[in-house]
């Protein structure tokens, strides 16, 4: 299937891995979203599970492996020419990942790696939800750590 016009939406899948309170962020180099930071991801292949693809494309980009503790959500990428066209749609599903190994080596799909303090972002450019995604992972497990912290 094309990614450029599409027939249906795209499935793809990301990875937010999480070291030493820091998360993986990786220089997008192709569209949607090229030239900015953004959570290592790619499309889902026909019969792979949506985190066999996310932990995949996680070490095709970076080199690092992970271990999956959750779902974070979805985000939905829809791009339209000056027509009203669809160019691109894509439909991402996002993990949350404890950090296993390696501290990412850049590739051809994500040229630049750093890992970033989820909490302050500053001025780096980065996709449109990523904040929201990184936000509500945050909320979750500062809500986990006082659920399971004795009084």
């Amino acid at each position: 299937m094309s990614r450029l016009y599409p027939e249906r939406p795209i499935l793809a899948a990301s990875t937010a891995v999480f070291r030493d309170g820091k998360v993986l962020l990786g220089l997008r180099k192709n569209p949607p979203a090229a030239e900015v930071f953004s959570l290592p991801g790619g499309v889902v292949e026909v019969g792979e599970r949506l985190e066999d693809a996310a932990l995949r494309e996680l070490m095709e980009e970076t080199g690092v492996t992970a271990s999956i503790i959750g779902f974070a959500g979805h985000t939905q990428v829809i791009d339209v020419d000056d027509e009203a066209k669809t160019r691109r749609h894509f439909v991402v599903a996002t993990f949350v990942a404890e950090w296993i190994s390696g501290d990412g080596v850049p590739s051809a799909e994500a040229p630049q790696l750093l890992w970033a303090d989820p909490n302050n972002l500053g001025d780096l450019p980065v996709t449109p939800n990523l904040q929201n995604i990184l936000h509500a992972e945050i909320g979750r497990a500062s809500c986990r750590e006082r659920v399971s912290s004795p009084v």
